[in-house]
């Protein structure tokens, strides 16, 4: 137990407190300055718009895909699991290769997108689709295991009586999973607005433009140290505001949750 907590304590405490003292280090007034620049407050708009966009489409898919894995027998079925878990096992750098190979200028719709006036990589598109990408498995794993621990009795009792698959799907199956399917939507978010390798790939590094906040922190810490950190403290808090609700919601609901296994 003490191990656990002096190397937790190293690890994630020590360099969460590092952070704070560095970005406090010259004043609050230089701290608050640091985060009011218009670059800066052009990445914290964009990061919360990307995802406020990828996290959606990521539940839709999550509960789209945990649904099919969990009650429903089809070809295919393994290689949908092998795809919903591979942004875990490739390099977030990879899947931003991968999107300039496909949507890229000289990339295989890259002609296609340009006859069309539209462009995907260094705009918003590509932002999206990178941190699409990489938090694609974060709820629809979440989920899997917790439909299929439940199985499907109450929905084969329910489509029975009469009840549509819409019907169903809100009434019976949502209910049942609603904590858990928070539970991921929360760990998609604080992955979207961490996320560097990918969306570093494809943003082109455009200050005020394409820089999120994960960038923005990267070039200010080539010119300003102290600045980069008060930045940084801004990733930080928001990673502390999802864990904190996270585990809220374990508290007041924990005891449901099980009970709905």
């Amino acid at each position: 137990m003490l191990a656990a907590l002096t190397v937790l304590g190293w690890l994630m405490v020590l360099p969460l407190l590092a952070i704070f003292a560095e970005a406090l280090r010259h004043g609050l007034a230089f701290y608050l300055q640091a985060i009011r620049e218009p670059d800066t407050l052009a990445a914290v708009r964009l990061t919360l718009t990307v995802a406020a966009i990828a996290v959606p489409l990521n539940m839709v898919f999550g509960v789209a895909a945990a649904w099919s894995m969990a009650h429903f027998e089809f070809r295919g079925k393994t290689w949908l699991g092998a795809l919903i878990d591979l942004p875990f096992s490739i390099s977030p750098v990879v899947c931003g290769m991968v999107l300039i190979l496909v949507y890229g200028k000289d990339g295989w719709l890259g002609s296609w997108l340009e006859a069309q006036g539209l462009q995907v990589i260094f705009a918003m598109p590509g932002l999206v689709l990178a941190t699409v990408l990489v938090t694609l498995p974060y709820v629809a794993r979440e989920l899997i295991p917790l439909m299929q621990a439940q199985g499907s009795d109450q929905e084969e009792a329910a489509l029975t009586l009469g009840a549509s698959g819409w019907q169903i799907f809100f009434r019976v199956t949502l209910p049942r999973v609603r904590w858990a399917l928070l539970y991921g939507v929360l760990l998609c978010n604080a992955r979207a607005m961490g996320e560097f390798g990918a969306v570093y790939v494809v943003s082109g590094h455009l200050r005020g433009l394409t820089n999120t906040l994960p960038l923005q922190v990267d070039q200010l810490s080539q010119e300003n140290f102290s600045a980069a950190f008060a930045v940084a403290s801004l990733l930080a808090l928001l990673t502390v505001l999802t864990l904190g609700i996270k585990r809220l919601v374990e508290w007041r609901h924990g005891g449901e949750l099980r009970a709905n296994t």
